[in-house]
């Protein structure tokens, strides 16, 4: 079935097409103005999709070399995400599956990173642990079967992501803030600064191991340790800081991981979201698989970040079991994972 899917859940405006399992096209543009502001801002997101949702699904088209009235299926994010951003793609993914009379597919933009790592071929297959990780989520999740997943834990505060941009703007760097602070962290070291890492308790009345994830009192350490700095020596240790912070915040990943694979033992270890772009997050995870016995997969950069491939992916899985989504599918900003 030749289907076409809309991203639209944040400040990415995407569009996909796939036939079965390949992959025809994947176009994305990307909101720059908001490097303006060091964060995303919502009501400039969604007026940004409503200018550019025809042009990127029109080029997805023509890419694919697949014109509209041959599409099958039209699939789109419907959360979670910014509402106002959720509105534009889910919208137009209405009125042309109504004009064409074809199935709409609403897709969990979180299950849609899950299938991020089975876009190419030799992707993990279930059961397999999933650590999703980007600017608004960090969520570890068992995959016993794809449309069957158990959250084992995640961030209590903030994101992985959101933690990087924080501290990179305590650090006068650019948003968003990951690249930018690896690039730096790159000529630093790691070991230059005793960030705190939290490790969070078990759960009150319960003998369940706690997998979930605290970063905001990391990125306070960091701003309280800059504000003890002059200007000049701030800038002396730029670099010890960056990899000092990068450090424990992976770390404070690669723990929870590590604990929940010893309850939780599978073949491998998918890490997907804008997050697993870092190189030395993926190296240090590369080390933790040989040591464990778990072979670690990630996707491609473009895959990584928001975009409407994975959307595709998830929605052919959906697609085969036979589900559809009614044309009242209402879009929901704070969705979960299930």
């Amino acid at each position: 079935m030749r289907l076409l899917a809309i991203e639209t859940s944040c400040d990415e405006t995407a569009a996909a097409v796939m036939h079965g399992t390949q992959l025809l096209s994947n176009t994305i543009a990307t909101q720059e103005i908001h490097q303006l502001y060091g964060g995303v801002v919502p009501e400039l997101a969604s007026r940004a999709h409503v200018q550019r949702i025809v042009p990127v699904v029109n080029r997805a088209l023509s890419q694919a070399q697949v014109s509209r009235e041959a599409l099958d299926a039209v699939a789109v994010t419907y959360g979670p995400g910014l509402i106002g951003s959720l509105v534009v793609g889910l919208s137009f993914a209405k009125g042309l599956a109504l004009q064409l009379g074809v199935p709409l597919l609403g897709i969990n933009h979180l299950e849609g990173h899950l299938f991020s790592t089975n876009i190419m071929p030799d992707g993990p297959e279930p059961p397999f642990l999933s650590l999703i990780i980007s600017g608004g989520h960090t969520i570890l999740t068992y995959v016993r079967e794809w449309g069957n997943y158990q959250i084992l834990g995640q961030t209590q505060d903030d994101a992985a992501g959101e933690a990087f941009d924080k501290v990179a703007k305590i650090l006068g760097l650019s948003y968003p803030g990951g690249p930018a602070i690896e690039k730096l962290a790159a000529t630093g070291d790691p070991r230059a600064i005793d960030f705190p890492q939290a490790r969070l308790k078990n759960l009150p009345g319960s003998s369940r191991p706690q997998f979930d994830f605290s970063f905001s009192g990391l990125k306070t350490a960091v701003l309280y340790y800059t504000r003890k700095l002059s200007p000049e020596e701030l800038e002396k240790q730029r670099a010890d800081i960056a990899a000092s912070f990068q450090y424990a915040l992976i770390n404070a990943l690669a723990e929870n991981v590590a604990r929940a694979y010893a309850q939780f033992p599978t073949r491998a270890v998918a890490l997907a979201g804008g997050v697993a772009c870092n190189r030395t997050l993926r190296q240090a995870f590369a080390k933790l698989g040989k040591q464990k016995g778990f072979q670690l997969h990630y996707p491609e950069p473009i895959y990584c970040t928001d975009n409407a491939a994975m959307i595709a992916r998830a929605a052919q899985f959906h697609l085969a079991t036979g589900r559809h989504s009614p044309l009242s599918l209402a879009p929901d900003p704070g969705l979960v994972l299930s």
